[in-house]
């Protein structure tokens, strides 16, 4: 319970591997929240019900964005620190990484919450699903603190080479959802809401034992309110790491929810099949995101001690641990996806387009192997610059103008909404692709390599 995992030494391809399982289990267990509310959701209520929820889900992922950069800036400082063996630098970091989430969780209550149904309404959303949509997103932001908390201090146990403990929090969150779901919505009734509320529950629980797990883990650090006193130095630091992350999730956020609009115009059931891909496609990049993130940390540690030539071996061995089980993915979506979207829906048009929308996106998760792992490596080396910069150019510059471009050139009547669907994931995955290149150019620059924090 008090353990913590030092990643400097050992093999690096071991070391890395058995960090990443318990999380990528983590992170498949965080994707069945999502999943689950589909579900439930498609079954119970209908696919109306359906393409509500996943409506909602740039928007909530764009309310998120403050906790993902505290929590990417949090991860690299930990790493670093621990690394280094700096232990005072690394109580005041964790103390006002929990400081700099509440502010933010507050402020955030108190500025969102008038907006919620006019940025509905701005972004075309249909009226049979809009009042659902509101309903969903006030739940969400009311219960924020849950989703925060366990994103920011899970984050801080990563980096301090812990990924077993927040999955074991995260598995009990989520059988409470599953639990919860079925509950609120098939028993009790309460529609769109009822899922809303089942989630917040099960986050502010997984939250609070990431909590009492890091108040007892203290062979590595202190913990007390002088360290909780926000400093200057760290909250500086903090901003200058997580700012670049949590831009790149505002930029990625911003997309979606301009892309989102295009959708929207295409009508209910085309809605309702991107909630089922991107269910899908969220289990399908999970391993992807559970590397980058192990070598983030693997990164971190390493370049806190010096030990460049230890990082360098250890990006070849977990860039081909993710390309190889990315490439494993991608056929067993090939040959099994239109099993996967009968879970969400019995409505057999709505399946044969999710899957046919699905093909599209299939070999774009290999492209995106490469990027995560890459990015990974150079976030915990502390440029966080760089991944920013690309994703600013992968969703700006390309997705969002290919989504509007092909939908234009392709549209009869020269409106959007006429034209091609399948502009939305042809566009992601352009995106993806050149976004590998650039990533796997710049890493190799190794400008990466001067970016360590001061000890």
């Amino acid at each position: 319970m008090r353990s913590s995992n030092d990643m400097t030494t050992g093999s690096p391809w071991q070391k890395i591997l058995i960090f990443t399982l318990p999380m990528l289990l983590g992170n498949i267990a965080q994707q069945l929240y999502n999943t689950v509310d589909s579900i439930v959701v498609g079954k119970y209520i209908g696919d109306n019900a359906l393409a509500a929820v996943g409506s909602c889900g740039p928007i909530v992922n764009m309310l998120l964005v403050l906790f993902i950069g505290i929590s990417a800036g949090a991860s690299i400082m930990v790493s670093q620190y621990f690394g280094a063996k700096n232990r005072e630098s690394l109580s005041h970091t964790i103390g006002n990484c929990i400081t700099a989430t509440a502010i933010c969780c507050v402020v955030l209550v108190l500025v969102a919450t008038p907006l919620i149904r006019p940025v509905l309404e701005m972004l075309n959303t249909p009226v049979s699903i809009l009042d659902w949509c509101e309903d969903y997103l006030k739940i969400c932001l009311w219960g924020i603190a849950g989703l925060a908390f366990y994103n920011i201090l899970s984050g801080i146990l990563r980096g301090m080479g812990d990924s077993v403990w927040p999955l074991v929090f995260l598995l009990v969150a989520t059988a409470i959802n599953i639990v919860l779901d079925i509950v609120f919505v098939a028993v009790v009734q309460m529609g769109v809401a009822g899922v809303a509320l089942a989630t917040i529950i099960a986050q502010i629980i997984s939250a609070s034992l990431c909590m009492v797990k890091l108040a007892i883990m203290r062979k590595d650090y202190d913990f007390g309110f002088k360290f909780m006193i926000p400093r200057g130095s760290y909250i500086k630091t903090l901003v200058r790491l997580g700012l670049p992350s949590g831009l790149t999730q505002a930029i990625f956020s911003s997309a979606m929810i301009i892309v989102q609009s295009l959708t929207n115009q295409f009508g209910e059931q085309f809605i309702a099949a991107n909630v089922v891909i991107m269910r899908v496609d969220g289990f399908a990049m999970m391993p992807n995101f559970s590397f980058g993130t192990a070598l983030t940390t693997y990164a971190g540690q390493n370049v806190g001690a010096g030990l460049y030539d230890r990082v360098t071996k250890g990006a070849r061995q977990g860039l081909a641990m993710a390309v190889g089980c990315s490439a494993g993915i991608t056929v067993l979506i090939l040959f099994f996806g239109k099993h996967l979207m009968h879970l969400f829906t019995d409505t057999t048009d709505l399946v044969e387009l999710s899957y046919r929308l699905m093909m599209i996106l299939a070999v774009g998760y290999i492209a995106m192997a490469v990027t995560q792992s890459l990015s990974g490596i150079m976030r915990g080396a502390g440029d966080t610059m760089t991944p920013m910069w690309i994703s600013l150019i992968t969703t700006v510059a390309i997705r969002v103008p290919v989504a509007y471009g092909i939908a234009w050139l392709t549209s009869p009547t020269g409106n959007p909404a006429d034209g091609m669907k399948e502009c939305i994931q042809f566009s992601l995955l352009a995106s993806w692709c050149i976004g590998a290149i650039l990533t796997a150019i710049f890493y190799k620059m190794g400008h990466w390599k001067k970016k360590r924090i001061k000890q």
